[in-house]
């Protein structure tokens, strides 16, 4: 494994690229956003945009996909700043946390904004989050798919042209540069790029699965593109004013966002990953894959904030170790009706044999960027 010389970031994980001066592309993007970018001349882009499509009727002028998260927060509390008139979007967890359920209730409140909130069957998503995370690891990869999918759909559906999305990921958190100047989306990227790891609905016709049963996760259809009387945009709302979470959460918390130090589900943030149960085991299994983890990834960040210094970043992630969602792993055993041995035999195939090697009883990385952990 090769490491960024700036932070934590090895070049195992998806999206990130070494150069050959030694700083990895999240690190660049950072760069690129405080020396490339003219960022008074993208907000003007902005505005033309919404000059452009705004509703021309009484209709919605945009749709925010909305988790209930410190960024969804501010993603309806900028566009109502411009006088726009949004419908917030949320795909429902089946892991829901109480925490999540109440800034979520409090957001659709607070900031007088209209609402849905999607779930589908249960029989459904168990069925597809098992497949999924037997097949690729990641018992997340349906509610991306979906997450991406049904603004979309509903978007077309309902003749709204603007998604407003947050950040752009490959400025945050490493692609290249192309991918990196970009201000929208489309359905390559959402493939690419989208925690889909390259599927669709067709992919996963499996463990009793119809294209039906999946309905909920797809993208509109040619018929439903042909009646819409608007081309949709899907825009980066971080491409075009400059991002930051710690921002994000101030500002959230301001209007009603909670959270504490008791929040935290995974990563090392207080203020993130706050609302499902389930998020963790997305994340979790970048260490069997990539030999790296949401802890890594959040110093990681702050490291280019200037926030923290990387030899502190190091300190911290050697006193965290490796947290393990032992609670959440058992809520989703019971959930897809399973056992625990049966999630660690699963997992334990996607180990990365090329980064990790078996030591005695215990596996390790050779050169691991902390070099006091705890195996």
């Amino acid at each position: 494994m090769n490491y960024c010389s700036k932070c934590l970031c090895p070049d195992t994980r998806p999206g990130i690229i070494i150069h050959n001066d030694q700083i990895c592309s999240a690190c660049k993007g950072h760069e690129i956003k405080e020396n490339e970018i003219d960022w008074d001349a993208r907000e003007n882009k902005f505005y033309e945009i919404i000059k452009n499509n705004r509703a021309s009727n009484s209709n919605y002028d945009c749709i925010v996909p909305a988790s209930g998260g410190k960024d969804s927060w501010c993603q309806i509390i900028k566009c109502k700043e411009l006088g726009l008139t949004p419908l917030a979007v949320t795909w429902k967890t089946p892991g829901r946390t109480l925490l999540g359920q109440q800034n979520l209730d409090a957001m659709v409140k607070n900031l007088n904004v209209d609402h849905i909130d999607y779930s589908t069957s249960q029989s459904v998503e168990k069925r597809f989050m098992k497949l999924a995370f037997e097949k690729k690891g990641d018992p997340g990869l349906p509610f991306h798919m979906a997450v991406y999918s049904l603004p979309y759909r509903l978007a077309v559906q309902m003749n709204i042209p603007l998604i407003i999305w947050g950040e752009n990921p490959q400025l945050e958190f490493g692609g290249n540069k192309d991918e990196q100047l970009a201000t929208s989306i489309d359905n390559e990227w959402m493939k690419k790029h989208g925690c889909m790891q390259g599927t669709d609905i067709t992919d996963w016709t499996e463990n009793g699965l119809s294209l039906k049963d999946l309905a909920g996760y797809r993208l509109p259809n040619e018929e439903e593109f042909s009646n819409c009387k608007v081309k949709v945009q899907r825009l980066f709302l971080g491409s075009f004013f400059k991002w930051n979470s710690f921002d994000n959460a101030e500002i959230a918390k301001k209007y009603g966002f909670y959270y504490d130090k008791h929040s935290r589900k995974t990563g090392y943030w207080e203020f993130a990953d706050l609302d499902c149960n389930f998020i963790s085991l997305h994340h979790f299994p970048m260490w069997h894959k990539f030999g790296t983890n949401r802890v890594l990834d959040n110093l990681s960040v702050q490291i280019r904030y200037g926030l923290i210094s990387k030899e502190e970043a190091i300190s911290k992630a050697q006193e965290i170790g490796l947290p393990v969602p032992h609670e959440d792993i058992k809520l989703f055993c019971d959930f897809v009706g399973e056992n625990e041995e049966w999630w660690w035999n699963t997992i334990e195939k996607f180990r990365n044999k090329n980064i990790w090697v078996k030591h005695e009883n215990s596996w390790k990385i050779n050169n691991f960027i902390v070099p006091s952990w705890k195996w």
